[in-house]
Order: C-alpha cells, then structure tokens, then sequence
C-alpha cells in the first residue's frame, strides 16, 4: 500500500473525520466526498490496472524507450531497495562485502550491456524463427565527494577489465508474452540447499554487531541523489543496444516516474468546488448520503459532470450488520479465551488474530492453545514486542473469522481497550 493510499484509507476510516479528496491528471480533474458511516471509504474503489509489457519483451525483446525504462527501474529496485531488505531481513553478508561489491560493480556494466545481449543473440540467434555509489549506499558504507565526479567514475570504468565472453548451454530466456514475471527454476536438490543455508548462516555470524544494509527507494524529485541519472544512463545504454532512440534525463524523468503534469488552470477550478461542498454541507449535520456530489471534469472536451458518491457497503450476518466505519470493541481488557468467546456470542468462529504483522493466535497452531488464559495486551507486549505508551489506551487487532458454513465473513477492526 502507497504512503498516500495508507493516509487517506485508514486516516479517515480511524478518525471518522470528512475527507475532500482531488486529484489531477492532464486535463481531468476530480473530487471525491468520503463522508463516515455514509459513503465508501477513499480506496474502495480502484482504477482499472495500467496496461504493462510482457516480461518477455521488456527483458529480452524491447522495441522502445518505455520498455528500457521500465527493464531500468526494475533493475534499480532489485539492486539497491530489494536486495538490501531481503540481506537486512536475514542478516547475511560475508565480512569481505566490500571487496565483494567492488567486483560486483566492475562486472555489473558488462553483463548488462554486453554479456546479456550476447548471450541472447547466442540463444536467440539471427536467423532463428522463433551503479556503485547506490549499491555502496545500501551497505552503509560513506561515499566520498570525489567519486560523484562523472569523470572519475569513467576513468575507473576505463581500467575494468572484461573477461571474454562465453556462452552458456542451456539457458531459458522467456518468451511467454502472458507471462508477468520472470520465472526461476526452481531448486529441488535438498544437498544444494543444505549447502546454501549453511553458507548463509556462516556469512551471519561472520558479520559486525548490528549490521543493516541500507535500502534506497527510487525517488526522482532529487537531483542530487543519482537515481534519475542511474535509471537514464541504464536505459539509454540498453536502448543502444537494441537500436533504439535515446531520450535526455528529462524525458526519462516523464517516462520512468510515470509524471502526467496538469494543465495550470485546473488548481483553479476544484478548490472552489470543494469549498463550495465544505461550506453548504459539512457545516451542518444530519444531511444524507445523496445530499452529497463527487464531482468529474475534463478540460480538453470540455465536460463537467456530477454524480452521487457510492454509499458504503452493509454487511450483514444473523442479526448483525456493519460497515468499513464501525469499530468492534470487546470489553473488560479480554484475555484470548474471552475475546474467542466474545466472537462465538457472535454467531462467528475466529481462527485468526493478529497485530500488526505478527500473529497472536491460529487455531491450527496447537501452541498458540496455551495462550488462552492471558490478555491480549499481554500477548502484544510479549509476541509481538511492542512497547504500549503510557498514554495509549487501546490497540487494533486483526480478526479473521467464519461463519457455521465455514464461510469467511468480513467484520470491522476490532479495539481492545487495556487501561
């Protein structure tokens, strides 16, 4: 979930406050009510996907500088935002990392802009029918002044030297246009594995106390940060190598940052709007759910439409009904044996609970059984770990539950209240 979907989605569902939301794209331009108890919350309904190339084109076959773009970002993300969270949540590194990633840097441009190509012109042949300042950042490890010089780095890329080139037997490059992902090939020896988690565990022990990588998030609003020059420079290099037309920095920065900017008169035109609901409507209370307009322009027909929000959906079990704005909450700080009961009173069977990632209860867990006697707020502070402030006064939990049928039924966040 985006950090703006987070805000909007569980800020107004937990404070129950109105939200005005807006938004532009180009010429278009919308505002969204979300009223509590009346409408659906912000994020109930979603946009149709955008359109993606196949892997296969992108990785192997691209035929333009979008498909660079997207092979770039992809290999940004893998290299200095995945892999260090993946390395952070094993805690794996050999001591001699930094010898290591200096090798890894030297090789990395050739077998991107040139081994790969080769390699797939070997597989695929003609006739056939068918970045080191990022990378030394996740590691933690200080990047001097003098090697952001564009100069200084060429002169080191003109000292690699670049075994030659040789063919593998065997390889499987994908070629399934469906295909949304790159597959693996999956490793059944157990010997290989075994050998691997020990290799794993030996690079764990071998490293300093409290070693984190650092994963680096693309953000191209920052020019000083080198992840638009990395994702350009790789882009073009790639475009190169299948013939492609380049583009500047700039462009790229469109392209790679999906950035569609708003013509200048639309700031001017949905603030009033929302004013004008703000001041007719959220100023008194008792209105209705069709009182209410979401509003939808474009500029470049020109059209200007009015519909009402989407009223947000009941749920009903038995006698109970409940919507995304309702909140559960069990009394008398509830141990896990209570809270279970509290449920079944319910006409529901909860086999789940959880806080935040961590589970507190599974009912196909038979050690979870000798929880039942002790509060959940203890189980929080215990299993999962967290610290409750002073001044908190209760917690959300996650609760899954079913009905008699066995049918999963979707119930509202559940507050336990511990002081």
């Amino acid at each position: 979930m985006s950090m703006r979907d987070f805000m909007l989605t569980r800020g107004a569902c937990t404070s129950k406050k109105p939200l005005l939301e807006s938004g532009t794209l180009g010429a278009k331009c919308n505002t969204q009510m979300v009223i509590p108890h009346l409408t659906e919350n912000y994020g109930a309904s979603r946009d149709p996907p955008e359109k993606q190339a196949p892997m296969c084109t992108v990785h192997s076959f691209p035929h333009n500088i979008d498909h660079c773009l997207t092979w770039a970002r992809s290999e940004f993300e893998g290299l200095v935002e995945k892999t260090p969270a993946e390395v952070n949540a094993y805690l794996s590194n050999p001591v001699e990392y930094t010898n290591a990633m200096n090798k890894a840097g030297d090789a990395q441009f050739e077998d991107y802009f040139s081994d790969r190509v080769k390699q797939l012109i070997y597989t695929f042949p003609e006739d056939a029918s068918t970045t080191s300042i990022l990378r030394a950042e996740t590691f933690g490890i200080p990047v001097p002044d003098r090697v952001r010089n564009p100069k200084v780095i060429a002169e080191a890329v003109d000292k690699v030297i670049v075994p030659d080139f040789q063919p593998k037997e065997g390889v499987k490059i994908e070629t399934d246009e469906k295909a949304t992902n790159l597959s693996n090939a999956s490793v059944d020896d157990a010997v290989i594995i075994s050998e691997l988690i020990r290799k794993l565990e030996l690079c764990r022990e071998n490293l300093p106390a409290g070693f984190r990588m650092k994963p680096i998030q693309f953000e191209k609003d920052d020019d000083t940060n080198y992840h638009m020059d990395l994702i350009a420079g790789l882009a073009n290099m790639r475009a190169r190598n299948y013939s492609i037309p380049e583009v500047d920095k700039l462009k790229a920065k469109f392209i790679a940052g999906r950035i569609i900017p708003a013509i200048a008169t639309l700031p001017q035109l949905w603030p009033p709007v929302l004013c004008a609901w703000s001041c007719t409507r959220f100023w008194t209370s008792g209105h209705k759910v069709e009182d209410y307009r979401n509003t939808f322009a474009n500029l470049a027909l020109p059209l200007f439409s009015m519909a009402e929000p989407v009223p947000c959906k009941v749920i009903k079990h038995q006698d109970l009904s409940w919507t995304v704005w309702d909140r559960w909450i069990p009394k008398n700080n509830p141990t896990l044996r209570e809270l279970l009961q509290w449920f079944t009173a319910k006409g529901l069977s909860a086999y789940s609970i959880s806080f935040g990632s961590c589970l507190l209860y599974n009912s196909m867990f038979p050690r979870h059984r000798e929880r039942m006697d002790r509060k959940v707020v203890d189980l929080v502070r215990e299993v999962a770990k967290v610290a409750l402030p002073a001044y908190r006064r209760h917690f959300d939990v996650v609760v899954a539950c079913d009905d008699d049928e066995g049918n999963d039924v979707d119930i509202p966040t559940v507050s336990i209240y511990f002081r």
